[in-house]
């Protein structure tokens, strides 16, 4: 890692299932790996380090959000042993990106050849993130982060079955159950983080709270640095009580636009 004074830390074995059946090689990946990171940019004179999590580390109900949740606290707290080095850790979080493998967008796509979209809950709702929107938020996070905030993005909802409608309205839709470990709603911004969570133009940012630094000061410098303003107190962020949700004609659009331009609706 010698001369490198930017690190994004990306890498993380994200399958919920795999987690469940073989929870320590995800907290091998997951938890010690996120250590490493940490320990080797301190060493080596990194100046920026941005960590990727996910919705699945706020309340976390599953082993994948646990070992999530760790990374994400391990690379909060990495700002309070950094020293005098100029050094920021921060962290973004966000959902599956639209398209991504595993994601139920490609799934859907593979699955209509068969006339069979299966639905694992009628009343299951995600985020949507674009890739471009992602590697944004990345890059607004190395830019901007004054050390140990969580970015969160302001971003649409879909409800499954205005998915399913989207890339399959002829196929059959029946309803299978949910996986093992998986949430009915993503959940980026919990009640208890609303405390410490401010609204900027484009973010939501959970502002870090140490033992050893007056909050209220923290809270005025993060509110001043990102001209926002404090969230309502018990304020969460969950996909299913969003107020900006996308049709399936919108959906239809995101497709072509973001994953597949020769996509027509089958």
């Amino acid at each position: 890692m010698e001369g490198i004074d930017t690190v994004v830390h990306a890498a993380a074995l994200k399958q919920v299932p795999t987690a469940e059946y073989n929870p320590f090689e995800c907290i091998k990946t997951n938890v010690l790996g996120a250590q490493n990171v940490i320990e080797a940019a301190m060493a080596v004179g990194v100046k920026r380090v941005v960590a990727l999590s996910t919705d699945k580390a706020a309340a976390p109900i599953n082993l994948y959000g646990a070992t999530k949740l760790c990374s994400d606290k391990l690379f909060i707290a990495a700002n309070n042993i950094r020293g005098s080095r100029d050094l920021t850790f921060s962290v973004v979080r966000y959902g599956n990106v639209m398209g991504s493998r595993g994601s139920v967008i490609p799934f859907f796509l593979e699955k209509r050849k068969t006339g069979v979209l299966p639905i694992t809950d009628p009343e299951m709702t995600r985020f949507n993130i674009s890739l471009e929107e992602g590697v944004d938020m990345v890059f607004f996070a190395l830019e901007h982060a004054l050390g140990g905030e969580i970015f969160v993005p302001k971003i649409p909802s879909y409800r499954i079955t205005e998915v399913a409608k989207a890339i399959g309205p002829n196929c059959e839709h029946p309803v299978v159950g949910i996986r093992p470990g998986e949430k009915v709603h993503e959940e980026m911004i919990t009640n208890s983080d609303s405390m410490n969570t401010i609204e900027a133009e484009k973010y939501f940012v959970i502002v870090p709270n140490s033992a050893e630094k007056n909050f209220a000061e923290t809270m005025a410098t993060y509110l001043k640095h990102y001209s926002a303003k404090p969230v309502t107190p018990g304020f969460r962020y969950s996909s299913g009580a969003n107020n900006v949700w996308l049709s399936a004609e919108e959906i239809r659009a995101l497709i072509k636009k973001h994953v597949d331009p020769g996509f027509e609706a089958a």
